[in-house]
């Protein structure tokens, strides 16, 4: 009897029909997302539930010092007028400076470095490089004045041609006074300048560091708040890489070690922020909390692993 009312009421009463189907498709879902694994939204977990999210994969670093910064300097940039540069080594070096460099002579050139390491001296940099101009200038390590290249205006380059371009408008190497027979012997930035067909403002387009060894790492930005006043940019010996805010793949630069972050972490709004999230390079959790999260609180991407931004114990490197 009851059977027989409950096929009636399903074949004539539209709520009864549309609820028996909403309901399946409920359970069938819940059903497919537990099967599955999917992940389920934080704010949506229970305290009970955070016990189970996998800690994030701690990436292993290797302490390397690198003694070479360079940044963009003051006073207009052009290729007309020409740019400045404000370099800063911990050891004597030699700035080269490349005017119009030809984008597939650097490629070879860099391939060829991580097959053969070769790049380590100014002479092998002319070498092995095509450009239009080449200026160098000798870089104490106590100094820290700007230094302005230009073009000569007797070789009547005002452009570097339409775009996609075949050179880069400047290629500025620093490479060691005296090279040595490890660690990190060049740094390589490429930089815009505007000019004729082009007038997008200077800035740097990418940076890298070479070894003796013959490994290539591109120095990468870590997103920070605007408030946080970054890391210190003491230029002493054990944080000269601190203003260039940069990662180095397999191999961390030498100088966050004394710097202290002005700002806390995002999430417990206490403790200073240690931990830069990998691949999207945001700092913004600490130790305690990055083992919390499976995605990155500001920008939600998936954590793939991390690394310490502020050495702790003298133990603990990064």
């Amino acid at each position: 009897m009851a059977a027989v009312f409950l096929v009636t009421l399903f074949e004539y009463s539209p709520l009864f029909y549309i609820s028996v189907v909403s309901l399946c498709f409920v359970v069938t879902a819940a059903m497919v997302l537990g099967w599955f694994g999917f992940d389920v939204p934080v704010i949506l977990r229970s305290s009970d539930e955070t016990a189970s999210v996998l800690p994030t994969p701690e990436k292993q670093m290797v302490r390397m010092t690198n003694p070479f910064i360079l940044e963009m300097g003051s006073g207009p940039a052009s290729v007309a007028d020409g740019v400045s540069l404000a370099p800063c080594c911990l050891v004597p070096c030699v700035l080269s400076c490349f005017w119009g460099c030809e984008v597939s002579a650097l490629q070879s050139a860099l391939q060829a470095h991580q097959r053969r390491p070769q790049l380590i001296t100014p002479t092998s940099l002319q070498e092995e490089l095509r450009y239009y101009h080449y200026h160098s200038f000798y870089i104490d390590s106590a100094d820290r004045e700007e230094r302005r290249t230009q073009i000569p205006a007797d070789q009547g380059i005002a452009d570097f041609g339409p775009l996609p371009r075949e050179r880069y408008p400047l290629v500025a190497v620093l490479t060691l006074a005296e090279p040595e027979a490890t660690g990190i012997v060049a740094s390589l930035t490429v930089i815009h300048v505007p000019d004729d067909k082009y007038s997008l403002s200077a800035r740097v387009l990418f940076q890298y560091l070479l070894t003796s060894h013959g490994n290539m790492f591109e120095l990468k930005p870590l997103f920070m708040s605007a408030d946080s006043g970054g890391v210190s940019e003491t230029p002493d010996s054990e944080q000269s890489t601190q203003r260039s805010r940069g990662q180095l793949g397999p191999a961390a630069e030498e100088g966050r070690r004394g710097a202290g972050l002005g700002r806390d972490c995002v999430v417990c709004q206490n403790a200073a922020v240690n931990k830069v999230l990998l691949p999207c390079r945001h700092a913004c959790v600490c130790d305690s909390c990055v083992s919390h999260f499976q995605h990155c609180p500001m920008c939600r991407a998936f954590i793939q692993e991390s690394f310490t931004l502020v050495q702790g114990p003298p133990a603990q490197q990064y």
